[in-house]
This record gives C-alpha cells, structure tokens and sequence, in this order.
C-alpha cells in the first residue's frame, strides 16, 4: 500500500527515524529513576500546556440504587470549565476494610453521545448502545463486572463525552441545523451528533492550538481530577488505585499512569504503538487527541507509559488491531519489557497479545480482572 502523504512520507520518517526520544529512559544510563521521572514529566506537562484555575470539587451523590450486590451512585462535581462533570461509582455492598479503586476510562470510538454509559450498565439501555457494546466489549458493561469482583470503579465523563459533550444549542447555527425536526435522545439525533462532532474534531484541537493549550492536556486534567474525587471517598484505601480502558481510554491510561504518581498501577487496552509506525498509513485512523507538538522529539508513546515504571502495568494488544501496524506494537512491546527490565523489575509489566480486531473483549477483560486482583 502506497504512504498516505504520498512522495513526503519518506521526508516524515526520516525525521522520525533521526530522533532519538532525548527523555526516553532508553536513551541512556540515568543515574536515579527518580530524578528521569521528575524531568520528563516536568516536559510532558509543559508540553500539554493546560492549567486551569483551581476550584474546589463540590461532589454530590445525585442518585443512589442497588442492583444484585453492587451499590451505583451517580455522582457529579465542579470543573473549572464548561458542566459538572457526571459519572457512576460502583462498589459491592457488602464488604471488609478499603477497597481497592479502578478508574475505568471509556473508549472514543467515534461515539460522543455517551461517556461513562458505554462501559457501565444503565437502566433502559437503548439498542444503539447493546448494539456497540457487543462489537467492543462482548456485550458485557465491564465497569460493573469489574465492580462485582470486590472493586470500587469510578467512571467518569471526560471531555466532549456524556455530560462533558457540546450541546447542539451552543454550536454555531449552521451545526444546529442538522438536527432540525429530530428528537434528542432518538437513535437519529445520537447517530447524526456523532457524526458531527467527529468531523469537528480538526477544529476543536485547531482551535484549542492556536488558544496555546492541547487537547492531551485537557483530558489529562480531568482524568487527574478523578483521582482527586476518589480521594474524597472513605470507602476506598488511596494507596490502591488503578485504571485503564480500551482504544480512547488505553490513550488517557498512557498519560494518566505516566504522570499521576498516586496510580498503582494500570491496564492500557488497544492503544500502543511507536509515533514511526502510524506515519506511513495509520495517522487517519486516530483522533486529534492523540498530537501534542514536538512530544515525540522527547518521548516515544510507550515511553510516556514507561514513566509509571516499574510500578505495575498491563498493556493488552490485538494481532488484527486495524488502528496499528503488528510491527509498531511489537516494537512497543519490546521497548516497554526492556525498560522494565532496566530497572531489574521484569515482572512487573505484562504485554499479552490477543486473537482479533480492536476490541477488550470478555477473554480480555478476565484477563484484566485476574492481573488486577494480583496487583491492586
């Protein structure tokens, strides 16, 4: 298959293939590990260029209901910006001590409607929803099956997701024609949202560039913000939180675990692969949330991830994975087992590669639970 970018992808990779990450942990002996993360998260976050002001969470429980032996609250709190931010919180009813905590992150996959829905279970769950979480996620909502093994799950909306999403009165009048005469919340009015908002993609991260901040950025923050809200919750032991998600998720586990030393460990799913394998033919298929300016100059992708080392991690790839080349994730693989190893804690990572197309399925997702049960 010919390059995307035709005749200048060979300018592109030769670029790529010059750069030598200057903070990856590979590049060369660094005398304490301690002093390497502090460098190159201190880069990371200067890169990513969002600071928003600080303002106090305010959390509430807006609802609270028990289904079999799992306890979901709908919570919200204050951002700094734009609605309060709405999710679930998940924990079994009964229970002994502190719980372990896992941020479950949902995925893009083009489905900007709902957030936290995609991966949690809902009351009157609508078919265009069963419908995409039988092609992702064997039809299981895993949030809550991950609840139900012992677990408290916090899934939040992030940004331009569920209650984070733009309403369609905010957008310019000549957006908001498109959903003339339809019904909000009918299947039409999802489906036509989706599509829109995918194409604005280039300009809301255009936008938010020539602003002097990142899209990265800014789902890291919120990401971040989880962790604080966890913090607040008497039924969890802080010194045992995780996260991970697939695709969309797997992204905001990179930078989530990479940077936040307060995560113990995580699970990226569907989302790794070296920056020199997307150039040739691959760039298309990822969204504008994946580009922070000149990061690759500094940190390869499995080197962001490698920041949380050797703190547990689970990467889990797909053979069949449509959104990178086999090559680029081996790669990342072998860089991230490597770091590891580096750091005389081998055991602490687990790159596992499955059968299939992009997807966390339900042999993935058992998989997961195991590890997590061991690790967290």
């Amino acid at each position: 298959m010919l390059p995307d970018i035709g005749i200048y992808y060979e300018m592109a990779d030769s670029v790529s293939a010059s750069i030598k990450p200057s903070l990856s942990y590979l590049t060369r002996k660094w005398p304490e590990i301690e002093a390497w993360r502090v460098r190159a998260r201190a880069k990371v976050y200067e890169l990513l260029a969002f600071d928003p002001e600080d303002v106090p969470l305010n959390p509430r429980i807006e609802s609270r209901r028990v289904k079999g032996d799992i306890i979901i609250e709908e919570i919200s709190y204050e951002m700094p910006y734009g609605p309060r931010a709405r999710g679930f919180f998940l924990y079994p009813e009964k229970r002994r001590g502190k719980l372990p905590a896992f941020i479950a992150l949902h995925d893009h996959s083009g489905f900007y409607y709902y957030g936290k829905e995609k991966i949690s279970e809902v009351q009157n769950e609508p078919k265009i929803l069963i419908e995409f979480k039988k092609k992702r996620y064997s039809g299981r909502s895993w949030a809550n099956e991950l609840a139900r093994r012992g677990f408290a799950v916090l899934v939040m909306d992030n940004f331009l997701w569920g209650s984070r999403r733009i309403p369609v009165e905010s957008l310019n009048e000549e957006f908001q024609k498109e959903f003339k005469g339809l019904k909000p919340g009918s299947e039409e009015y999802i489906r036509r949202y989706n599509s829109l908002i995918y194409k604005l993609e280039h300009v809301i991260a255009k936008t938010f560039f020539a602003a002097g901040t990142t899209w990265p950025g800014i789902f890291t923050y919120e990401d971040r913000r989880s962790i604080d809200y966890l913090l607040t919750r008497p039924e969890i032991d802080p010194a045992r939180i995780g996260c991970g998600g697939l695709s969309g998720g797997g992204l905001r586990t990179i930078f989530l675990a990479g940077l936040d030393p307060r995560i113990k460990c995580a699970v990226c799913i569907g989302f790794m692969s070296t920056f020199r394998e997307l150039l040739r033919n691959h760039v298309k298929c990822h969204t504008w949330m994946l580009y922070v300016p000149h990061l690759p100059r500094y940190l390869d992708l499995p080197d962001i991830i490698t920041l949380h080392a050797p703190k547990p991690l689970m990467i889990q790839y797909n053979l069949e994975d449509q959104l990178y080349t086999l090559k680029g994730q081996r790669e990342a693989d072998r860089k991230i087992a490597e770091v590891y190893s580096k750091m005389g804690c081998p055991e602490n990572y687990s790159g596992r590669f499955y059968k299939g197309p992009h997807k966390f399925d339900a042999e993935m997702q058992e998989d997961m639970f195991k590890w997590l049960q061991h690790n967290l």
